[in-house]
């Protein structure tokens, strides 16, 4: 979703209850980082995509030329899993690999960074 609005005036409860609920505020924060991400791509010099390769995913990959970051959000406080992060390190050797939330990049300091920068 381009714009998260569109899924929060519809749904019930205020930002306490979202925020209470660690699926809904994943959903969330994932679909945040990636509206940033699809809105940058439209007038940047990068094109956004998703990865998995069996169970390992990563939630986002930009690609500008040969060079890719790979983007893994989180929701919560805690990092949790990174299997796909890593795998995708192994397999295709990003520029970088970011983690958004869960103790890595504060959701709002990525929110105001342009895309483009991750690049290096």
């Amino acid at each position: 979703m381009l714009n998260t609005a569109a899924m929060t005036a519809t749904s019930a409860g205020n930002f306490e209850a979202v925020r209470g609920d660690p699926d809904r505020w994943g959903r969330l924060v994932e679909s945040a980082v990636g509206a940033h991400l699809l809105n940058a791509a439209r007038t940047g010099p990068f094109e956004v995509f998703y990865w998995r390769e069996g169970k390992s995913e990563v939630d986002f990959v930009i690609r500008r030329g040969k060079d890719t970051v790979a983007i893994e959000v989180k929701g919560g406080l805690k990092a949790g899993r990174l299997s796909g992060l890593t795998a995708f390190a192994r397999e295709h050797k990003p520029v970088r690999t970011l983690m958004v939330g869960g103790g890595g990049i504060p959701l709002g300091e990525f929110l105001l960074a342009p895309p483009a920068g991750w690049f290096g």
